[in-house]
């Protein structure tokens, strides 16, 4: 399907001469004087490697037909990461390019967004936050605000986050997936 390069966004999967490329970054850009245009920064699905490409923003750039289902986490061993599709119970190996920074916050059963393109998994969406518990942290401060002032703690999974004065280690926290960031004390 042929779409114009402006309306290319982060996320979309185009066609380049045969291969696929995932778009890392898309912008538009305006110069005062000359024709606008789009700046991508693709990566290629196939071997990771990193394209900076150029297009004016009426060209058109086949954009390659992805399916976006929800698939469940189960476990991680040396292929790569394991899913399975709750519905037709197919399971996917996602290798660890693809998963990047997102490995620690990947919990069993977690249900993902998993972009699948011709039987291959080219890009994993997480829930936007998860729950997990303080290993380690350093005690409170006597004296310390608590409205501005935060600590460096541990979490259960290995990242390190900072957290509000009054939260103690074995508190349960509910975090960001993007950045780590803490939310606030999980319900539960």
């Amino acid at each position: 399907m042929k779409v114009i390069a402006s309306s290319l966004r982060k996320g979309n999967v185009v066609d380049v001469d045969g291969k696929l490329y995932v778009i890392v970054t898309a912008e538009n850009i305006h110069p005062g004087k000359g024709t606008p245009v789009t700046q991508l920064d693709m990566r290629r699905i196939s071997d990771g490697v990193k394209v900076s490409e150029r297009y004016r923003t009426t060209e058109q750039v086949e954009r390659a037909y992805v399916e976006d289902r929800e698939h469940t986490f189960l476990y991680q061993d040396a292929e790569g990461f394991h899913f399975m599709n709750p519905e037709t119970y197919d399971q996917l190996v996602v290798s660890k390019d693809i998963v990047g920074d997102s490995a620690p916050y990947l919990q069993e059963g977690m249900a993902c967004m998993l972009s699948v393109h011709e039987g291959n998994a080219i890009a994993l969406e997480l829930p936007a936050r998860v729950t997990l518990e303080i290993t380690e942290t350093e005690p409170t401060v006597k004296g310390q605000t608590a409205s501005s002032s935060y600590k460096p703690a541990m979490l259960s999974n290995g990242v390190r986050t900072m957290v509000p004065p009054h939260v103690q280690s074995g508190t349960r926290i509910v975090v960001m997936t993007v950045d780590g960031s803490y939310v606030e004390r999980a319900k539960d």
